[in-house]
């Protein structure tokens, strides 16, 4: 199982040594009823034995994939993959639902055109009967083994897998009660099961591609899921706002990306601080693969006020040249579309007098200055150590 304190390397050693178990013992149980089912429903005259034959063996080849798609989809990041090949699992899930849905289509065309013959519908033999019970008990013990394995290492590619199982045997039983009426009289209900187990497949095979394509175009995730997230990170000290919370399914797990708004005066690494602190208790409390966090002092979500304004060199050029001082700090808040410039010097500054009313000129004639602040600081202060 996998443990919320495990890496993130061994979370993906641990689902896929479970998986290849699963699918392992998926593929040797398959393999039989494969053979049994179509020989005895060849052989006993039942379409619909051999309908659910051919959908076991579909779920054979799903295996196959699910085996490929494991072995490679738990490869780490690399330089041309930097979220690592998750999405290998989608993929390999939307082949899937495609594979099926084509198999479902044709066995819904074969059934339909014996359904126009009657007279061509044969007895089928009491063998099929049995056949088709033992491969309904052997589908659902499957389905139960396996979903439960999916869902302790939480593998969307395996609850795949074995769903489609599990529509295998909701299939054995719906040919079942087929063969059962064709025995009692009843022949075109051997024929009526094949139609049903092919709509059935078609209709996995939609529900399967239809939730992999989703993901493939970043499909975001639940409500809920998407409103716990966005309390883990509002609860975080220092954070006072958040917007631009977004979210995409990758595999098993998600990305996040968010804006957090902090207090506009702190230091930048204060708010790398806070930034990191959401990002680790994102990543710790959520199934999150990656959390990318941008730091905002204002809202900017519905406006950007700030970003037309000139950059730091045109602001200290004004102040060297209309205030006659070169401080040794230079502090540029951007807010609200203007500029609060804090200046640091050094106690020792001389001062003419005219510095303020240089200021005032300068406030007047610049637009995009809000404020300008003077802080003398001492030597000894200047010299303690960061």
């Amino acid at each position: 199982m996998i443990d919320a304190n495990q890496s993130p390397q061994e979370a993906d050693s641990t689902r896929y040594q479970a998986a290849r178990k699963s699918t392992l013992i998926s593929i040797a149980v398959n393999v039989v009823l494969t053979i049994l089912q179509v020989l005895v429903g060849f052989f006993g005259h039942s379409q619909g034995l051999m309908a659910d034959g051919l959908h076991s063996f579909s779920d054979l080849l799903s295996d196959f994939l699910v085996l490929a798609a494991n072995r490679h989809g738990n490869r780490g990041a690399d330089e041309d993959h930097p979220y690592g090949h998750a999405r290998i699992e989608t993929a390999t899930t939307l082949i899937l639902g495609i594979l099926m849905g084509v198999m479902g289509l044709a066995l819904l065309y074969a059934a339909g055109l014996r359904l126009q013959n009657p007279h061509l519908i044969q007895p089928v033999h009491f063998m099929t009967l049995w056949i088709a019970l033992i491969t309904l008990a052997a589908k659902e013990l499957l389905f139960r083994y396996m979903i439960a394995v999916a869902k302790r290492v939480r593998s969307q590619m395996l609850v795949a897998n074995a769903w489609h199982s599990r529509s295998d045997a909701a299939s054995s039983l719906v040919v079942s009660v087929g063969i059962a009426g064709n025995l009692a009289g009843y022949a075109f209900l051997d024929l009526l099961a094949a139609a049903l187990v092919a709509f059935m497949i078609v209709r996995m095979g939609w529900q399967l591609g239809y939730e992999a394509f989703s993901e493939l175009i970043d499909t975001g995730l639940s409500e809920e899921d998407v409103a716990e997230i966005r309390a883990t990170l509002e609860s975080t000290p220092g954070v006072t706002g958040l917007h631009e919370l977004r979210t995409r399914k990758m595999g098993n797990q998600a990305l996040v990306d968010a804006h957090i708004m902090v207090d506009s005066r702190i230091s930048v690494s204060e708010g790398h601080f806070i930034a990191e602190t959401a990002r680790s208790r994102v990543l710790k409390h959520h199934d999150v693969l990656n959390v990318m966090i941008h730091v905002d002092p204002e809202d900017d979500f519905h406006k950007k006020p700030s970003i037309m304004l000139p950059d730091r060199r045109h602001f200290l050029s004004l102040i060297r040249e209309r205030l006659g001082i070169d401080p040794d700090r230079v502090v540029l808040h951007y807010l609200d579309g203007k500029v609060d410039a804090e200046l640091l010097l050094p106690e020792t500054f001389p001062e003419d007098g005219k510095l303020g009313a240089r200021i005032a000129a300068l406030l007047a004639e610049e637009p995009h200055f809000h404020s300008i602040h003077v802080h003398r600081i001492s030597a000894t202060m200047s010299k303690i150590a960061p």
